[in-house]
């Protein structure tokens, strides 16, 4: 098995940059197993992964819409405006992931108890943390 896998599907449980990666939140954190009791566990935002798609696209085409304003040399404020509806906005999506991600796996893995529960809660404080940084 490689590191970073489901030992139930082999399917990765990694998503994102490499392990060390930078990222705009710093370096990926090693995830903790994706099974509990043997079987694969889905991830908490998959329920809505269409919305939360089609919410990344168009902040994705935000940014691009910043990129054009400064290669049009638009008004300083106007861009400084447009930086801060995409932080919201990114901010916004993050917080869901997280509530997702309390209601699903933080919440299953208390349920089941013992270590994997104790890594899900400093997992969930991490990110938490990282969040509040930003």
């Amino acid at each position: 098995m490689i590191a970073g896998q489901c030992k139930t599907t082999g399917q990765g449980t990694d998503y994102g940059e490499p392990q060390g990666g930078g990222g705009i939140l710093g370096p990926m954190s090693s995830p903790t197993p994706c099974c509990s009791s043997g079987d694969h566990a889905e991830y908490g935002y998959l329920a809505d992964k269409s919305r939360y798609v089609t919410r990344m696209r168009r902040i994705e085409g935000q940014v691009r819409g910043i990129q054009k304003m400064v290669e049009d040399e638009k008004y300083c404020i106007d861009i400084l405006t447009q930086i801060a509806a995409v932080q919201s906005a990114l901010e916004n999506v993050g917080l869901s992931i997280l509530e997702d991600h309390l209601s699903h796996c933080v919440a299953d893995a208390a349920a089941h108890g013992g270590t994997l529960a104790d890594d899900k809660l400093a997992e969930a404080m991490n990110a938490i943390r990282r969040m509040v940084k930003s």
